[in-house]
């Protein structure tokens, strides 16, 4: 091959982009379709959440792209409304009363069957009022027109008022969508009826059987195991290294019907980027590591606590919803969440108690995460009086919530515990691998392209940490001397931890990792006994 015919061979391998529609319609017409983003994710060899993705804000590229304009083409063709075959009318004989049709009456009808054909857009439905009308489902006044009937557009505002039938009138020639009907009253209303009046949510029904997330971390686990015919260590490997794509499916399936949409793909501000290939971000995560400088006089038996799931349970934090957003001054809005640049304060307790931001050797302002600034600001409250309140200077934050991965940490919570009950290391070592590796590739990561919010990830883990400390001040509080914190789950402690903290393997338990002898006998004479108060 000559060296035109490699070009030509090249130039004849570049195709245009296929064209896709815009966001907004892709996502209409997988629901329209009534499709999951799963079942469409199984078809293109992608991820739910890149699906999710495609929905909200990036563009497919290359092969996949090609496949999901197909796909989308495919959807649109089907939706389309289909005309129906004309039947063939007996000619009638003109009525002697009725005037000859106008070729301008002609065109007036030709534009009105069109309307009821359903091929104007929705928003030509939808009128707004400048006199508010009694709406026709519950009587209060309405500021919208729906195919002509004055009506709430939001259920919600017409739960206040008894449903009452339309006004008397003409139908209006639109049909799409229909005028829609009163709505039955509750005492009327049909069990699983959508259309039904407000009621009363369902009755949350005890001693059902699981259903849901945590069956998808079962089934999973079976068909690994029968894959490799029952060869737990081989099964349980081959889990492991599906553990982010599987975890990403967990998180999609755990957020269908929630509150918020996840935005996969922010802008992030550049202290959360990663200033060199392999360094680091601008954002302190305050990592205890921590060793108490003097032990009380006399020898101790020394605990070394593990806490369990540490990642697992700091996926309950505040977690901003949306793109970061800038601000400045010393406030603090607690339905926000983020990353602050603050001046810490002068912490007096090191002999006894690790310092909140962990062991720094620069003095001034750092970049501190959400959950470091809340206990900071705990700590400097009434309730323990332990510090000044730290003082902010700049804050990138978004509107957040607590519960933004609750149901995706309750379905590995369960998982987990029935792992544990049923002896099952396999599960055990699969769902640790998942929220593990979950929280640690979210950030600037190629072993995790379908969810970059390295935010969430340093949020997260400081989760960890705080919580490390807070079970550090509740083992001092209750008399219990605290020799060493480390990390996420490590806690060194001198005196009876049993009255303290729950022993186990669940998430709000401990397991004892060690016990060790430290310290000086103390001589016959010397008056300090062991285990004397801090």
């Amino acid at each position: 091959m000559s060296d035109f015919d490699a070009i030509d061979s090249l130039l004849a391998s570049v195709a245009p982009e296929a064209e896709l529609p815009e966001r907004p319609v892709r996502r209409e017409l997988r629901e329209q379709a009534g499709l999951s983003k799963a079942q469409v994710a199984r078809a293109l060899a992608v991820s739910p959440s890149t699906v999710a993705a495609w929905e909200s804000d990036r563009d497919p590229a290359g092969e996949v792209r090609t496949k999901y304009a197909y796909l989308l083409d495919g959807l649109a063709a089907k939706l389309a409304p289909q005309p129906e075959p004309a039947e063939p009318a007996e000619p009638a004989e003109p009525s002697p009363a009725s005037p000859p049709t106008t070729t301008a009456q002609a065109a007036q009808d030709t534009n009105d069957t069109n309307s009821t054909s359903g091929t104007n857009d929705e928003d030509d439905d939808v009128e707004t009022l400048t006199v508010p009308e009694p709406c026709v489902l519950c009587g209060a006044p309405a500021g919208q027109r729906v195919a002509g009937f004055p009506q709430h557009l939001d259920p919600a505002d017409c739960a206040t008022a008894a449903p009452q039938a339309p006004a008397a009138g003409p139908a209006p020639r639109r049909t799409r969508p229909e005028a829609p009907a009163p709505r039955t009253p509750r005492a009327a209303a049909r069990p699983g009826d959508r259309d039904a009046g407000p009621s009363k949510p369902p009755t949350k029904r005890a001693f059902q059987p699981q259903s849901g997330p945590p069956d998808l971390i079962a089934e999973t686990v079976r068909s690994a195991l029968a894959a490799h015919e029952g060869d737990v260590e081989a099964a349980t490997a081959a889990l492991v290294r599906k553990a982010i794509p599987d975890a990403m499916a967990l998180l999609d399936e755990t957020r269908k019907g929630g509150r918020y949409d996840v935005i996969a793909h922010p802008w992030v501000p550049d202290i959360l980027r990663k200033q060199t290939a392999r360094g680091a971000d601008s954002i302190w995560e305050a990592r205890p590591k921590w060793t108490r400088p003097e032990l009380p006089p006399g020898e101790h038996e020394v605990t070394a606590l593990d806490m369990n799931g540490a990642y697992l349970s700091a996926l309950k934090t505040h977690l901003p919803i949306g793109q970061l957003e800038h601000s400045t001054g010393f406030d603090h809005d607690r339905r926000r969440a983020g990353v602050h640049l603050i001046t810490p304060p002068h912490w007096a307790h090191d002999a006894v108690l690790p310092n909140p931001i962990g062991q720094r050797d620069e003095p001034g302002p750092l970049w501190v995460t959400e959950p470091t600034l809340r206990l900071l600001l705990r700590l400097s409250g009434p309730k323990y009086g332990l510090c000044e309140a730290p003082e902010i200077h700049e804050s990138y934050t978004s509107g957040a919530t607590e519960n933004l991965l609750e149901k995706f940490r309750a379905a590995l919570v369960t998982a987990r515990e029935n792992a544990i009950a049923e002896d099952d290391d396999v599960t055990l070592e699969y769902v640790k691998a998942m929220y593990s590796k979950f929280v640690s590739t979210m950030g600037e990561s190629n072993y995790n392209r379908e969810l970059y919010r390295p935010d969430w990830m340093h949020l997260i883990r400081s989760q960890a940490f705080a919580n490390l400390w807070m079970k550090a001040l509740k083992a001092h509080e209750q008399g219990l001397s605290v020799v060493r914190a480390m990390g996420t789950d490590e806690l060194h402690v001198i005196g009876d931890w049993r009255r303290v903290f729950a022993e186990g393997r669940g998430v709000t338990e401990v397991k004892l990792k060690d016990v060790y002898t430290a310290g000086t006998p103390l001589a016959d004479d010397d008056p300090t006994g062991p285990g004397a108060a801090d």
